[in-house]
């Protein structure tokens, strides 16, 4: 049976993992990867827009890894639309890098669950095998955040190299050409990041429940000696 010491910190642990595998979740789930601002190019050339009518051009975008919206503006007031990127739209992208990315941070999730099992395994019982002790919670965490980092470092690549807002926002547009004024990576990007960050947090609490804290010593009351004097007397 692990000392209570170990328990507490594998069981933070535990939760840490927990905590990454939601975040992988929520990020996987969620369409605020990418917030953007979209220019209806089209309806500024007609018109010959200045600089003050800009505005009544301007929209939003916003996307995920399967689905997101945009807002247009070309004249006629605001135009709503749902994006899809499955099936068809990732035809048009980088489909190869984009299925990297849900396969990377899918893979992430499976490594944080084998964590998230070992550590519950330590809390409870004391491993004999290395691999299910310190050093296993090392390798399983360190897979987790590369696969974790390596998603959100491709989907970097694809907004900034790729040009995938501008792909996305243009999308189904066949009288209308979008261009996109600024792209930002919004909160579930930075879930993928945070989910990243836990793993190495789990690691620094592994590595705490080695330390081996003092054992609080019991003084022994004296019991009276009797000498063969005091016998004497």
């Amino acid at each position: 049976m692990p000392s209570l010491w170990k328990r507490i910190t594998f069981s933070v642990a535990s939760a840490l993992c927990v905590g990454s595998v939601v975040l992988l979740v929520v990020a996987l789930s969620t369409e605020r990867w990418v917030i953007g601002r979209i220019l209806c190019k089209t309806g500024v050339d007609i018109v010959n827009a200045s600089s003050p009518e800009l505005d009544q051009f301007m929209g939003n975008i916003y996307y995920g890894l399967f689905q997101g919206g945009k807002t247009k503006r070309c004249g006629l007031g605001n135009r709503r639309s749902k994006i899809y990127i499955f099936p068809k739209l990732v035809q048009t992208l980088n489909g190869g890098l984009h299925m990297m990315v849900i396969l990377f941070l899918l893979v992430a999730v499976g490594f944080a669950l084998v964590s998230l099992s070992f550590c519950i395994y330590n809390a409870r019982k004391v491993p004999y095998q290395s691999i299910k002790g310190h050093k296993g919670l090392y390798l399983w965490n360190f897979i987790a955040a590369l696969f974790g980092a390596l998603g959100v470092l491709c989907f970097l690549a694809a907004v900034k190299h790729h040009r995938l807002t501008e792909r996305v926002a243009n999308y189904g547009e066949n009288l209308f050409v979008l261009e996109v004024l600024e792209d930002t990576l919004d909160w579930s990007f930075w879930l993928g990041i945070g989910s990243v960050v836990t793993h190495f947090a789990v690691c620094g609490v592994v590595a705490m429940s080695r330390i081996k804290l003092p054992k609080p010593e019991i003084k022994k009351t004296e019991e009276p000696t009797v000498s063969s004097l005091d016998l004497l007397y």
